[in-house]
């Protein structure tokens, strides 16, 4: 019988992660911390580029942060960090296939979160203070985009998560299911800038650009800057990246390979 290469990584990556998280929560929590730091490492790349290259052409910015951005992404799946957000996918699928139970995944989800955030916190922190973002102002491309998805509702912010964590998730997809590296590459970089250039909402890159914001004196200027509108930010999108990565494709890829043996992923 035919085997579903999707379920063979599937199953891997739930037993690894679900192993780790087990054995050792410190290991566990410096690959979060390294996942949010490696996209805290390309937004602030991309976030003075675009300031750069605005300048000069106004509005290129937009397509320019996205080309940064997205480095950050192939980090994280090449050297194996931990991402809530394609962990949402994984876990998901993996506990609708009782590969784990639910509570379980949903604690590593929560886990995976806060050190994702701390991550983004500690690589925010010294990028603000660093001598590139001393020029950082109102008209800045990050704290532009910072207060434009702040000022967002509930409902906007939902449909936005959902879209950037089909994206995200599309492109994990195409990392663990395409062998040829350089077309790995291609399609997890295109579907990333894709989710940014449209500016939907992803958990792990609002830490990032919230951060490093937060730590800069431009902060107190920043249009409904302030923790409860973060906090509610944060919440609305988290449970937008779960529909989107878990709900809207992981479960959908579990059931079209469950009890398959010809028409597989």
């Amino acid at each position: 019988m035919a085997e579903s290469l999707f379920l063979e990584k599937l199953t891997q990556a739930c037993g690894k992660k679900e192993s780790l998280f087990d054995r050792s929560k410190g290991k566990y929590a410096v690959r979060s911390i390294f996942a949010g730091a490696f996209l805290t490492l390309s937004t602030a790349a991309g976030a003075i580029g675009a300031d750069v290259i605005n300048k000069a052409i106004p509005g290129l910015g937009r397509f320019v942060f996205p080309a940064f951005f997205v480095w950050g992404l192939a980090y994280i799946v090449f050297l194996n960090a931990e991402l809530v957000t394609s962990n949402m996918m994984f876990l998901t699928a993996g506990s609708y296939l009782k590969k784990l139970k639910w509570q379980k995944a949903f604690l590593i989800l929560l886990y995976c979160t806060l050190f994702n955030l701390i991550g983004a916190l500690i690589a925010g922190w010294l990028f603000a203070n660093s001598a590139a973002f001393e020029g950082l102002n109102k008209d800045s491309f990050i704290v532009k985009v910072v207060e434009m998805k702040l000022a967002r509702s509930n409902e906007l912010i939902l449909l936005e998560g959902i879209l950037a964590n089909v994206f995200v998730n599309i492109a994990i997809l195409c990392f663990i299911l395409v062998k040829d590296g350089t077309a790995k590459l291609l399609l997890v970089l295109s579907a990333i800038y894709m989710f940014v250039y449209l500016t939907n909402e992803h958990i792990a890159a609002n830490f990032a650009s919230f951060a490093i914001v937060k730590f800069h004196p431009i902060a107190d200027s920043v249009k409904n800057f302030d923790l409860a509108n973060i906090f509610r930010h944060w919440g609305v999108t988290w449970i937008a990246n779960l529909i989107g990565g878990g709900f809207l494709i992981g479960l959908p890829y579990a059931f079209l390979n469950k009890k398959e043996d010809t028409y597989l992923d």
